[in-house]
C-alpha cells in the first residue's frame, strides 16, 4: 500500500511538471482524495510548487482552483508556490495567483519574507504597484529582522522601488511606517544616511514639514519631525475622483479594468514622490452649480474633464518617471 501511495504522488509530480490538465483529472478520477493528502503534511513540496517552478500557468491556475489551500503550503525550505513563481520569474503565474487570492502578497516564507518584500528587493516596480494595490496592508508586513519593504528597498539600492513605496504610504496615510525600526534600531532614514543615499533622504524630507534635526545619531527618529501635511496624492485623488477607491485588503472592487486602475495608481504614487504640488490647467471651480443637466460642478472640482486630466498627468509624469521601462 505504501509503495502504491508513493507511485500515485510520483505520477502527480510528473503530471505537474508537464502541466497536463487532462492527466490531472484522470488521476483525480482514480483517486478522488489525492489532493487532500497535502493538507495533512505540515511542510511539503506540492504539485502547485512544481507547476509554479516549471512555469505551467494553466495547470497552476486549475490546481489552485481545485485546491486553494495548496497555495498556502510551504515546502521544507520555507517557500510557497508564489515564492517559487517569483524566484523563477514566471510573472503570468504570479498574476494568476494574485487574481485568485490577493492575500498571497502577504504570505510569509523563510525569514518571514513576503512576495512584496521580494519584489522590493528586486526593484520590480510594476509588480510592486500591483501587489500594493491588491493588498494594501502588505506594506506593514515585517521580516524576522523587523524590516519593512521600505527598509529592504533602501538596503538593496532600489531607488524606484523606494519611490513607489514612499508614494504608497503617503497615499494611504501611513507615513508612520517610515519611522518603524529594524532589529538594529534603524529607521529608513538611518539606513539611507548610513549608505549615503542622498536622493532617498531628500524624498523623505519632502514628506514632512520642514523641521530638520541638527544632529544625526542612533537615537534620532523621524517622529516629531514627520508632521502630517496634505500630500500631492490626496490632491490627485480628488482631481481624478479616486477618493472612493477601496483600501481594503483585497483592493478596489469598483474598477472594471484592473490594469487601467494599476496604471492610475502608478501615476499617483510616482507623482507623490515629488515635493511640488500639482495644479491642473484651468484650476478649480470656486462655487457649487447644480443645473438640471449633467453639467454641474462643485467648489474645489477641477474645471477640466476627467479624461483630459488623466491625459495631462500621464503625459507629464510617466515620461519622466520611466516606471515601466
Amino acid at each position: 500500500m505504501a509503495s502504491q501511495s508513493v507511485n500515485i504522488y510520483e505520477r502527480l509530480n510528473m503530471v505537474a511538471q508537464d502541466g497536463d490538465i487532462e492527466r490531472l483529472y484522470e488521476l483525480i478520477a482514480e483517486y478522488p482524495n489525492i489532493l487532500d493528502h497535502f493538507d495533512n503534511v505540515s511542510f511539503c513540496e506540492t504539485p502547485l510548487h512544481v507547476a509554479a517552478e516549471k512555469g505551467k500557468t494553466h495547470f497552476a491556475m486549475e490546481l489552485m482552483t481545485l485546491k486553494p489551500s495548496l497555495a498556502l503550503k510551504l515546502n521544507v525550505s520555507g517557500f510557497s508556490p508564489m515564492h517559487f513563481a517569483l524566484q523563477n520569474n514566471h510573472i503570468r503565474i504570479v498574476r494568476g495567483f494574485l487574481a485568485i487570492d490577493s492575500s498571497l502578497v502577504s504570505i510569509k516564507g523563510r525569514g518571514r519574507i513576503t512576495p512584496l518584500h521580494y519584489v522590493a528587493q528586486l526593484g520590480n516596480v510594476e509588480l510592486l504597484s500591483e501587489f500594493l494595490f491588491a493588498c494594501p496592508s502588505s506594506v506593514e508586513d515585517l521580516t524576522i529582522k523587523c524590516e519593512t519593504a521600505v527598509h529592504i528597498a533602501v538596503k538593496s539600492h532600489q531607488f524606484m522601488a523606494f519611490k513607489v513605496l514612499l508614494g504608497w504610504v503617503r497615499r494611504v496615510n501611513r507615513e508612520e511606517i517610515l519611522d518603524w525600526k529594524d532589529e538594529d534600531g534603524n529607521t529608513v532614514f538611518h539606513i539611507a544616511a548610513s549608505m549615503n543615499q542622498t536622493e532617498v533622504m531628500k524624498l523623505l524630507r519632502s514628506t514632512v514639514k520642514c523641521k530638520r534635526k541638527t544632529t544625526f545619531g542612533p537615537s534620532m527618529t523621524l517622529a516629531g519631525y514627520l508632521s502630517r501635511e496634505p500630500s500631492t496624492t490626496e490632491e490627485l485623488n480628488k482631481l481624478l475622483g479616486l477618493n472612493s477607491l477601496s483600501k481594503t485588503r483585497h483592493g478596489s472592487q469598483e474598477s472594471n479594468d484592473f490594469r487601467n486602475a494599476i496604471l492610475v495608481v502608478a501615476v499617483l504614487i510616482v507623482t507623490a514622490t515629488y515635493q511640488a504640488g500639482l495644479s491642473p490647467p484651468g484650476g478649480y471651480w470656486q462655487d457649487d452649480y447644480a443645473p438640471d443637466s449633467d453639467n454641474g460642478h462643485t467648489a474645489g472640482q477641477m474645471t477640466m474633464s476627467f479624461n483630459l486630466a488623466l491625459f495631462f498627468i500621464s503625459a507629464t509624469v510617466l515620461p519622466s518617471s520611466h516606471l515601466y521601462m
